[in-house]
């Protein structure tokens, strides 16, 4: 079911990739570099594990989790890794008030959520495997064999909806040139940086 129309000017920026691919890094960074009174707003997940200090995320227990979904509480929602994954319906009044929102999503998830949010506008976070892997290892959240198998599903493609033509902001070097990045594509100024290209 799609969402409610937003207002003029309105748009939702669906961020995504790999883990260990730099999204709450980027979404940190675009947040210290937001102007005051600026309508560009970034939505926390819902999580049912701890999201430490790294990511903007609300924990929740299953059974919150699950209770919310039942009441309709999520915009989004998905499973990935044993764990739940939401996003608040609360993104559908930021958007009916006109603001820019950008919500860190999952690649597996984009036809679901394209189908809810028809004008959405997708971006991908990519990185190098090399890059990634050093990533990875360094949070240390997961096994080594947690680690590969998040780096053979980052190199596997995704599906994309009809209609729906993804961005790509590579993160392989300083992250506040991505940031930027992001910043200009929330800001709907998407003027030519080497930093991200309209995917192929």
């Amino acid at each position: 079911m799609n969402a409610p129309a937003p207002a003029d000017g309105a748009r939702l920026i669906y961020l995504m990739g790999a883990s260990g691919s730099g999204k709450d890094t980027l979404l940190r960074l675009l947040r210290a570099c937001l102007r005051g009174g600026e309508p560009v707003l970034v939505a926390h997940r819902y999580i049912t594990r701890d999201s430490g200090d790294s990511e903007d995320a609300l924990r929740l227990t299953d059974e919150e989790f699950l209770r919310r979904a039942a009441l309709g509480c999520f915009a989004l929602r998905w499973r990935s890794h044993g764990l739940h994954y939401g996003i608040g319906i609360e993104i559908d009044a930021w958007l009916s008030r006109g603001a820019a929102v950008i919500v860190n999503g999952s690649r597996a998830h984009l036809e679901q959520a394209h189908a809810r949010y028809p004008a959405l506008t997708a971006v991908e976070v990519a990185v190098d495997p090399a890059v990634l892997a050093r990533r990875l290892a360094g949070r240390g959240r997961e096994s080594a064999e947690q680690i590969a198998q998040r780096l053979s599903r980052a190199t596997q493609a995704f599906p994309v909806p009809p209609g729906c033509r993804p961005l790509r902001i590579d993160n392989d070097g300083a992250p506040e040139t991505a940031a930027a990045a992001l910043l200009d594509i929330a800001r709907a100024k998407l003027r030519p940086v080497v930093a991200w290209r309209e995917q192929a």
